[in-house]
């Protein structure tokens, strides 16, 4: 799965830092999510889409196997 988070994070001037503490969960946990080495729950999921004022569809391209056809 690949993501548009850092894409949108830097747009914004935002630090991996900022979106952390803003989401509430670790830098680590953002640099995975920015990786698509992490999927993250539907929860974080919303709030990232929240945060960035886009839908989750535009935040994370879905690949492959993931795709319901």
């Amino acid at each position: 799965m690949k993501t548009r988070i850092k894409e949108k994070r830097m747009e914004r001037g935002m630090t991996q830092e900022d979106l952390s503490q803003r989401l509430r969960v670790s830098r680590q946990t953002i640099i995975s999510l920015e990786k698509g080495k992490y999927k993250p729950s539907l929860i974080l999921a919303h709030k990232l889409a929240q945060t960035f004022g886009c839908t989750i569809e535009e935040l994370f391209i879905f690949e492959g196997d993931e795709n319901i056809e």
